[in-house]
């Protein structure tokens, strides 16, 4: 197999791999989703190895979607960090074997605190299993790489099935974009969801014209204001919406006419308008749904405040 091949069986046994996991999704997924759910203090995530690092990304998936969790290397449990552990807690345990000597001496200590036990394992008949509250079956069948060896396909599964369960809970809890953004404020994505209208709207110079504007003198306007349209407006509010490309079809269709012709004449009446409050990720949707490139942004007099572009969004 040529290099290029070999990358693509890898992908192809990893998604296999996830897709055998879905047999595997029984009635101890809905309970761990439940003791996570009802769970009143954290859920601490701890695994071993590339187990380990998987942990880490579920317990600040989880995190960052609402349910409070961290991820604790159970060496580290030995020399102080237990005290970190309370009886309201939920162990999130992830071992490929089941059998990983370092968890397992973690476990009994668990089990003293009454801490129920949420074990993800490719091996239900393992250690971990059983003394589990719940276990969730994360079983490959063989790893991607042609060793069979190193944590490709198993790591994928936990990582998966890591994410199945912050879905669900993102589901149960009712989480929201808003409650999203809350736990990513410095971020492009906390930026995006928590930036309104009225903090990116353009106000100067805004490109107005008149319904009976002749087309000729619409262009000029349109083209000062540099934003690829111009908003028609009788007696102060927003009656209409014109855009480059409504001026190229007129120029085709009417030719020597087209400067005869007024803005009423190709003018869209229901231009897509937006409130100062709407958040610049419910404008990138309208934008994306509708496949314009600018919104209006109206008070409840539907006067005109100012526009929103795609530039704009790209805060």
């Amino acid at each position: 197999m040529s290099i290029k091949e070999l990358g693509i069986q890898c992908i192809k046994d990893e998604a296999e791999a996830l897709l055998e996991l879905i047999p595997k999704m029984d009635e101890g997924f809905d309970r761990a989703v439940e003791l996570m759910y009802r769970c009143h203090g954290k859920i601490i995530v701890t695994g071993v190895g590339k187990s380990g690092h998987v942990g880490a990304k579920i317990a600040a998936t989880l995190s960052s979607t609402g349910t409070p969790s961290f991820f604790i290397n159970p060496l580290d449990v030995f020399h102080g960090d237990l005290g970190v552990m309370t009886s309201d807690d939920v162990v999130l345990a992830i071992s490929n074997s089941g059998q990983t000597d370092e968890l397992l001496r973690f476990i009994p200590l668990v089990l003293q605190m009454e801490i129920p036990i949420i074990a993800m394992s490719g091996n239900p008949q393992s250690l971990l299993a059983k003394y589990a509250t719940c276990h969730l079956n994360v079983s490959v069948r063989h790893e991607a790489d042609p060793m069979n060896l190193a944590p490709t396909s198993s790591a994928i599964a936990e990582m998966a099935m890591g994410d199945a369960l912050a879905v669900a809970l993102i589901k149960k809890r009712n989480f929201q974009p808003q409650d999203f953004a809350q736990f990513h404020p410095g971020g492009e994505l906390g930026r995006r969801l928590l930036t309104t209208a009225q903090d990116v709207m353009r106000t100067v110079d805004m490109p107005i014209i008149s319904p009976d504007m002749h087309l000729g003198d619409a262009i000029i306007l349109v083209s000062k204001g540099k934003l690829g349209l111009g908003v028609a407006e009788s007696e102060g509010r927003v009656v209409g919406l014109i855009t480059d490309g409504d001026i190229r079809r007129a120029m085709e269709k009417w030719r020597a006419k087209f400067f005869d012709r007024t803005v009423a004449d190709i003018m869209t009446t229901t231009p897509k308008t937006v409130h100062p409050q709407t958040r610049i990720s419910e404008i990138q949707r309208i934008m994306n749904k509708y496949k314009i490139h600018s919104v209006l942004v109206v008070d409840n007099e539907h006067r005109l405040l100012g526009v929103v572009d795609h530039y704009s969004c790209e805060v």
